[in-house]
């Protein structure tokens, strides 16, 4: 896995895209530029991202109009969004931007200590999901394994049920340290994705219990 996380710079002002990028270069990530709404949802269709810093007022496709083309689609729809705003800018803006779905407003000029702090939680937040996603799809295929080498003993050892419980606890743990440091706006996604891990836990303490060493199919739980 990349441990640079991407994050989306959305601003039609290239003064506004040189801040952003000097704020947050200490964070040592991956600093995507988009200079449009539609340059932003383009780049969305391709790559995988922590968060998105997306400017309310731009030409053409505003922030508002690109925040709800993004929650429409269902691979983008839980992606964080922190609106930039001017501060002087209209009193309605927080109103209309919480409902097209952002989860922060940040007022121009930044407070480059405000900024980092914010951005850092996300990409935290994104790393210990991919690092939920790579532990199930972990476990899954070492499932498999138990399942297609059971009554086969020839073909060598397959690993041990008490090395795959500890597996599981392990990312039991990563679950719920993910939850407990998201924000509110992101915890019913992150609840789905311990729901889903939840099931294949269950059903493999219930096979364990039972003595049998092999699993039915699951698929991995997406973030």
């Amino acid at each position: 896995m990349d441990d640079k996380a991407k994050i989306l710079l959305v601003d039609d002002r290239e003064e506004n895209l040189v801040a952003l990028e000097a704020i947050l270069s200490s964070l040592d990530q991956d600093l995507v530029r988009a200079r449009s709404g539609e340059e932003a949802l383009k780049a969305l269709l391709t790559d995988e991202y922590a968060v998105i810093l997306l400017d309310v007022v731009m030409p053409g496709m505003d922030g508002f109009e690109t925040a709800r083309d993004i929650k429409r689609r269902k691979k983008t729809r839980d992606l964080p969004i922190i609106f930039l705003t001017a501060v002087n800018s209209d009193p309605d803006y927080a109103f209309r931007g919480y409902a097209a779905g952002a989860v922060d407003f940040i007022a121009k000029p930044f407070d480059p200590w405000v900024l980092r702090a914010k951005v850092s939680v996300f990409v935290e937040l994104h790393r210990k999901n991919l690092q939920l996603r790579e532990q199930a799809v972990l476990l899954r295929d070492q499932a498999a394994l138990l399942r297609s080498r059971a009554g086969t003993p020839d073909e060598g050892p397959a690993p041990r049920l008490d090395e795959l419980a500890e597996r599981f606890e392990a990312v039991a743990e990563q679950v719920g340290a993910v939850r407990d440091g998201s924000p509110e706006e992101l915890r019913a996604a992150v609840d789905e994705l311990a729901v889903r891990f939840a099931d294949l836990h269950t059903a493999f303490e219930a096979l364990r219990a039972a003595g049998r060493p092999s699993l039915p199919s699951a698929g991995a739980p997406e973030a």
